[in-house]
């Protein structure tokens, strides 16, 4: 953004765009960390009641938890 852009926006919105990109930044960083809480702790309750194998609640997590890192990556 030029300048003027920027100081446009942020009169008309109220809020620089690097903090609105930080703010959208981490809260798709956090509903991805509970998708991922959710997914291990589904996963460990299915291998719980013996639904599922030790490799897949292993490889469950660690797909999900990729996807955080992945993420992680490309929003820092």
């Amino acid at each position: 953004m030029t300048a003027a852009q920027s100081a446009a926006f942020q009169s008309g919105s109220g809020v620089s765009p690097g903090t609105l990109l930080t703010t959208i930044a981490s809260m798709v960083l956090v509903l991805t960390f509970v998708w991922v809480m959710w997914v291990t702790v589904g996963s460990f309750r299915a291998w719980q009641d013996g639904q599922v194998a030790l490799f897949d609640l292993v490889w469950a997590t660690l797909r999900a938890s990729i996807v955080l890192l992945v993420l992680g990556f490309y929003l820092r």
